[in-house]
Order: structure tokens, then sequence, then C-alpha cells
């Protein structure tokens, strides 16, 4: 696994939180290479992770061994139709787009490849991400192995038997840290208006954030549902607030969120 060079086409976000996963959990820095059309992105990515960098898509592609396809969906077929002269056979390629079918890749570098689509979010940055994945019929299980390996770096990895699954992947784990972020934006801007410091506010929020999360990891045999009624006590002042939350309609409000960022991933996927 060491041996493998590894080239990253983009260096947006979430590159860049897959990188930094990669360099943090050990992986050598002088393996990796991280093409970009503009210097700033690539100058940041050196400088805090030590690894390569180019402006040359072609070359970066022809010499690695994994390419991991990190560019936004509209942008793809025109990245991918530049390497269309690379014989890839050997290579795996990873991509991180959400929309873009596995068999439209094909089309696009104009030849048989090996292809795995991911999905990560942003939380692989510091080792605490998710990634689904899913793996086409004719992936290796030492393709998929290392996939695995190069995605845990930087957190959970959930496989999907299923591609269509991969967008509710998204719903549940892409876009979800926004949701979480949205909810504590809010609950820190009420903290404030109270009048509190600011700074007290944003440590209380994301401690509680935090250990409501470890508490749902730690206890595995308790549902979700029978952590929050262990907190709700009758009468209470919890339970006026869940109230509140029922009454508002949040869980409804919840799954039309969510059902609406799988119909955007469905319909994305029809334009490609």
């Amino acid at each position: 696994m060491t041996s493998r060079k590894i080239c990253f086409i983009g260096s947006g976000n979430m590159a860049r939180s897959i990188i930094s996963g990669l360099v943090n959990g050990g992986y050598p820095a002088n393996l990796i290479e991280s093409t970009n059309p503009s210097a700033g992105k690539l100058t940041a990515l050196q400088s805090e992770f030590g690894i390569s960098v180019s402006h040359d898509n072609h070359q970066a592609a022809q010499n690695a061994d994994v390419i991991v396809l990190a560019v936004k969906p509209q942008l793809m077929q025109a990245v991918c139709e530049h390497l269309q002269n690379i014989d890839v056979s050997s290579k795996l390629i990873i991509t991180i787009a959400a929309g873009i079918p596995a068999k439209r890749y094909s089309d696009y570098l104009n030849q048989p490849i090996n292809l795995i689509r991911t999905m990560p979010n942003t939380p692989t940055q510091i080792g605490v991400g998710v990634t689904g994945v899913f793996a086409p019929a004719n992936i290796t299980e030492p393709q998929k192995q290392l996939c695995q390996t190069i995605m845990a770096t930087g957190g959970d990895v959930v496989w999907v038997e299923k591609e269509s699954d991969l967008n509710n992947v998204i719903a549940l784990a892409g876009s979800s840290p926004a949701y979480f972020f949205m909810f504590m934006e809010s609950m820190i801007q009420v903290g404030e208006e109270l009048g509190m410091p600011a700074e007290s506010v944003r440590l209380m929020v994301q401690q509680a954030a935090l250990g409501a999360a470890e508490m749902v990891k730690q206890n595995p045999q308790l549902s979700a549902a029978e952590l929050r009624q262990n907190v709700t006590s009758k009468g209470g002042t919890t339970a006026e607030a869940i109230a509140t939350f029922e009454k508002g309609g949040l869980r409804d409000l919840i799954e039309s969120s969510m059902k609406n960022c799988i119909k955007k991933a469905e319909d994305m996927e029809k334009l490609f």
C-alpha cells in the first residue's frame, strides 16, 4: 500500500479533507500529488501537508497508481476527456463527485476503467468523517481494499450494494454536517441574544453536540430515541423544548429536507 502513488485531480475542500486524513494518518506525503488550475490552493496544500503539487492533470494522472477525481460534477467530463490518451487499465480511479453514474466515466475516458464511487464528508479532515462507497461488479477485492485503506484514514467507511444508495448517503452523511452546523449556529445566535459571552455560548453548544454524538457512539444498545427520553424528565425544561420542536414540525421538516437532498442528487444524475 505504501508504494501506491496517489494523485488528486482538483484541490477543493473535499480533496483537502482526504489529503489531510491521509497525511495525518501516516500516509507518505511524497506519494501524494494534487493538481489545480490556480496556485493559491496548491501552495497552501504543499505548505501544510508537504505533498507534491502541479497544474498538469495529464502528467499527474500518468504517473499515479490511484487517480482521485475531485472536481465539480459540471467540470468532470472536460477533465476526463483531457486524460483519454492515458492507459488507465492498471490504475484505480476513485471519484468523489455527486450525481455522475459510474458508467458515465468510461464514456468520458473513452476506455474500460476500474472506478469506485465514493461520497465522503468534510469531517474526514479531522479523522472523524464517514464515506459511502460503491464498487461496480468489475472491481476486484484488492482494489476495494485499496480504496478502503485510503478513505478510512479520514474515518469510517460504509459500503453500499446499490449505486442509487449513494444518494441516500449524501442526505445522511455527505450533506448532513451542514444540518448540524445550522442547528448549532441557531443555538449560538440565541445564546448571544440572551446576553451571554459569545465564547462561553460556543463552548457550551459545541460540547453539548460533541457529547451527544459521543453518547450515541458509546451506547450502541440504546436508540437515539431512548437517549433522548433519558434526558427528558416529564414536565421538565427539556420536555418543554422537545414539545416545542414537535409542535413546530421539526421531524417533518427534517424528512422533507433529506428527501429534497436526495431528489437533487437524482436530478443531477440526469444532467450527465
